[in-house]
C-alpha cells in the first residue's frame, strides 16, 4: 500500500469513526490538516487548498467540530486554529490538553501528552471547556534566534 493509499484509508477511517459521510471536499480538508503536522487556521487551509472556496472550508470545519473530529484552539492571535482529535477524544474537559503558540513563526502545536491543569471552581460553577496556551519560541525558532530551550 502506498503512502497516498495509507493517508486515504486513515482519512476514511477517521470520518467513519465520527459518523461523517465522506465527500471529496471533506477528504481533501482532512488530508490537508493531517499533512500539516500542526494546527491550522482557516487561512492556512485556504492557502493549502487554493481551488476550494473559503465558505466550503468553513462549513467543513464546522461539521468536523460538531462531530468532534477536530478541536479549535484560541491561541490569542485573533484567528482560531484547528487540529485533528485523537480517536479516543470526545472534546470533553477530561480530553483537553495544552497548546503552545510560537510568537516568532505563529505556529500553534498540540501537546496531547500534557493535560490542562485542573482548577477547582466555587460551588455552582461548571466547566465546559478549557483553553490553556503557553507562548514562547518553538525549537526551530529558538535555534534561529540563538536561544536554547530551558532544561527541565
Amino acid at each position: 500500500m502506498t503512502t497516498t493509499d495509507n493517508k486515504e484509508k486513515k482519512s476514511l477511517d477517521l470520518l467513519a469513526l465520527r459518523a461523517i459521510q465522506p465527500t471529496a471536499i471533506r477528504l481533501l480538508v482532512l488530508k490537508a490538516m493531517l499533512g500539516a503536522g500542526r494546527s491550522v487556521s482557516l487561512s492556512d487551509l485556504e492557502d493549502m487548498l487554493d481551488t476550494v472556496d473559503k465558505s466550503t472550508i468553513y462549513r467543513t470545519l464546522t461539521l468536523f467540530l460538531s462531530h468532534h473530529l477536530i478541536h479549535s484552539i484560541d491561541d490569542g492571535t485573533g484567528s482560531f486554529k484547528y487540529a485533528v482529535c485523537d480517536a479516543s477524544c470526545m472534546c470533553e474537559v477530561s480530553d483537553l490538553h495544552t497548546h503552545f503558540h510560537c510568537m516568532k513563526c505563529n505556529r500553534t502545536f498540540c501537546f496531547t501528552n500534557i493535560p490542562t491543569p485542573v482548577v477547582s471552581l466555587p460551588e455552582g460553577f461548571s466547566v465546559d471547556s478549557v483553553n490553556y496556551v503557553l507562548k514562547g519560541l518553538c525549537p526551530d525558532c529558538a535555534v534561529r534566534e540563538g536561544q536554547t530551550a530551558e532544561p527541565r
